[in-house]
């Protein structure tokens, strides 16, 4: 081939997603496809060329590939693109319409993500990187800041000065508490012993979350650099990342990252020549949620049960091994280079009063984009889920919003133009917890998402305290009774109560926010529980005991799509003409009352 025509190619940068989502949908394969057919060019520096990259966020789209410096982004693409891709757009510089994404109001082809209704209401802080390096990469960090904010710590920076500086940003831990970073830095710093350790909670456990997961993936060295600043200006010797089991992915480039940054001179015994002797090791957690409190995770990185105790003395008094220690998630620790670098007023002038900075959501269930979200604090409900995330699949009627994980709460409609931080979602029955935003739409069963939420918790609860573990069971147990249609109304005075001794009387957060599904579907849908509870019936059309389906004459039109889809063949009708559900057949799966495009299938 051309020398010229080589030269022009090797110009362009070609970084291909191979997030955990996007990798089970091919992306790796399409990476090695780039590798390969690239290699059969002669005089190609493939590797500097082409890059994996961790999670964009547009899960939806992909395997997502970009080509830069062009700036073109396509979307869901498969090994057998590949060389048409190379063929076309590298070597003739042409776009391929059809990889590229399709406005659904415009019907415009969009040629960068950038510009992309998902991508322009974002703001990138903690996932400034993700998706524009290659993880695995510390050079590739580098070029883009990295490290950077150590240089100018140990330059011109004070430890007391580096934790002021985090005073005045505002920020707040972003594992779901929000307690305030800086105060939890000076009470280490100020605390008495030695030696004091820095742990990454990287322990993600919530049902639809994977903000910490894609950070540990896509920019492992963010979250390395974080915990050495804390060193510095706290003076511990020693750090954790306490990982999910499961994250093989996250756990392999941390790895990497660690030995990449004691080569260069990060980690280690004097740091870029400083007083500094610090080192982090990784260790994977044995998968149980409860492990995501803090107690609980300490207790298994000393070897112990995984179980949380009473904090009489806080962790940074007395936490690992009985020495002071600090403890922040992965969100966390990748905002704290920034604020270094660029300050901390430059920070706070993001978000609300109270909550500055930044949240990254994971923004799944029935949402047309769903992915990972980095948006302000203090950002709608509204502007999440409509603008950013296209709004609810098959323009069906919003519902609720749970927030915070398996112990946040559903907020409903009435509350979609809510500002979302900290502050605001406590206030409505919720909680912002890690991150995760589950969307549900008007065939949800408030009801059965607080059931499933108590199953869920009853088998993650440690069962050490009895509120906890009596509680949840009790809970589970009442709603259990309702969905089955064998409620009554005594149970909804029942629930609220057994909530409020958990909230009050569980030892940890995990027992004293459990009640949170119950009590914030009570308070917004009671209507619903009524109905389970008075008219044996779910609204839904989930709820089996509860329900009866049938097909309205004036809306079918024989489509037959029911009829493909019903597990149980108990819908006759000829094509073209009204259907008819068999309610002795029926097993009220509720299929086709999803499937049906027409409203056609209604709950008795």
């Amino acid at each position: 081939m051309d020398k010229q025509v080589n030269n022009e190619i090797m110009k362009q940068k070609i970084m291909v997603c191979c997030g955990t989502g996007c990798t089970a949908n091919g992306g790796r394969d399409v990476y090695k496809a780039f590798l390969e057919q690239l290699s059969s060019i002669s005089n190609i520096e493939v590797l500097p060329m082409v890059k994996q990259t961790g999670c964009n966020g547009w899960c939806e789209k992909g395997p997502l590939v970009k080509i830069m410096p062009e700036d073109i982004t396509y979307c869901g693409v498969k090994v057998a693109d590949v060389g048409e891709i190379i063929d076309k757009t590298l070597l003739q510089k042409q776009v391929i319409k059809r990889l590229l994404y399709r406005d659904p109001a415009t019907k415009k082809h969009i040629t960068s993500h950038h510009q992309t209704n998902f991508y322009r209401k974002q703001h990138k802080i903690a996932l400034r990187n993700i998706g524009e390096i290659d993880p695995g990469n510390i050079q590739d960090y580098i070029d883009r800041g990295g490290y950077q904010a150590l240089q100018k710590a140990f330059s011109s920076l004070t430890p007391q000065q580096l934790i002021d500086e985090i005073i005045s940003s505002g920020l707040r831990g972003r594992g779901g508490g929000g307690f305030p970073t800086g105060r939890k830095w000076q009470a280490c710093k100020d605390a008495q012993g030695s030696p004091k350790y820095i742990i990454c909670n990287g322990d993600e456990g919530d049902p639809g979350a994977f903000m910490d997961r894609s950070i540990m993936e896509g920019d492992p060295h963010t979250v390395i650099e974080g915990m050495i600043l804390c060193a510095y200006a706290v003076g511990a010797s020693h750090g954790f990342v306490y990982v999910r089991d499961e994250y093989d992915l996250a756990v392999a480039y941390l790895k990497k990252a660690i030995q990449d940054a004691r080569i260069h001179g990060y980690l280690g015994k004097g740091i870029l020549g400083s007083n500094l002797n610090f080192d982090i090791e990784i260790v994977r957690g044995g998968g149980a949620f409860v492990c995501g409190e803090e107690t609980a995770l300490m207790a298994s990185i000393e070897g112990r049960p995984g179980e949380p105790y009473d904090k009489y003395v806080f962790p940074t008094e007395k936490g690992l091994w009985g020495q002071p220690t600090i403890i922040n998630n992965v969100e966390s620790w990748a905002n704290i280079p920034v604020i270094i670098l660029k300050g901390a007023q430059e920070f706070k002038k993001i978000g609300t009063a109270g909550s500055s900075g930044t949240k990254v959501f994971s923004l799944v269930g029935k949402v047309v984009n769903t992915g990972l979200v980095e948006v302000p604090m203090g950002t709608s409900l509204r502007e999440i889920i409509y603008e950013i995330g296209g709004g609810v699949l098959r323009n069906r009627s919003f519902k609720a919003v749970q927030t915070g994980g398996p112990s946040g709460g559903c907020i409903p409609a009435s509350l979609l133009d809510l500002k979302v931080d900290f502050d605001t979602l406590t206030q409505a029955g919720s909680m912002m917890g890690s991150g995760g935003m589950i969307v549900m739409d008007d065939h949800t069963c408030m009801v059965e998402v607080a059931r499933y939420y108590l199953n869920f918790l009853a088998g993650e609860s440690c069962g050490k305290c009895t509120p906890c573990r009596e509680g949840i069971r009790a809970l589970l147990e009442i709603l259990t009774r309702i969905c089955d249609g064998e409620g009554q109304m005594k149970d909804l005075d029942l629930l609220e109560e057994i909530s409020s001794t958990m909230q009050e009387a569980s030892l940890c957060a995990l027992g004293r926010t459990a009640a949170n599904p119950v009590l914030s579907t009570i308070r917004y849908f009671r209507d619903e529980y009524l109905a389970h509870i008075k008219e044996q019936r779910c609204p839904a059309g989930v709820c089996r005991k509860l329900t009866t389906f049938y097909i309205e004459p004036e809306k079918c039109n024989g489509c037959g799509l029911c009829t493909r889809n019903c597990p149980a063949n108990a819908i006759v009708g000829e094509k073209k003409q009204f259907h008819v559900i068999d309610n002795e057949s029926c097993i009220r799966c509720g299929e086709c009352y999803r499937q049906c495009r027409f409203d056609a299938v209604q709950v008795m």
